[in-house]
């Protein structure tokens, strides 16, 4: 049984998805040829650059502290076996 709230249309989602940001679906609107709105569209894009770009500086310090953690856990991990390995009696041959 469908559900009755289902947009029939299957491009609706899209479309109620880029519509707050201004972005219109290819295909889908008419450019606006005002240019207040072209000023408003090109605010609300820089807005979302700023934020992804936000997002990305984010995500690359992230990346970098994990490399800085396993780096760390590699150096002490590698002490830990010399030191087992100087710790350890040789043995000795006759």
């Amino acid at each position: 049984m469908a559900d009755a709230n289902a947009p029939q249309d299957p491009f609706e989602m899209f479309r109620r998805l880029w519509g707050p940001l201004g972005v219109p679906v290819p295909g889908m609107a008419m450019p606006s040829l005002d240019p207040q709105e072209i000023d408003k569209r090109i605010q609300d894009l820089r807005s979302v650059e700023a934020w992804l770009s936000m997002n990305l500086n984010m995500l690359r310090a992230g990346i970098q502290g994990l490399e800085m953690q396993k780096a760390g856990l590699a150096g002490i991990q590698q002490a830990m076996q010399q030191a087992m390995n100087m710790g350890m009696p040789q043995d000795k041959k006759p």
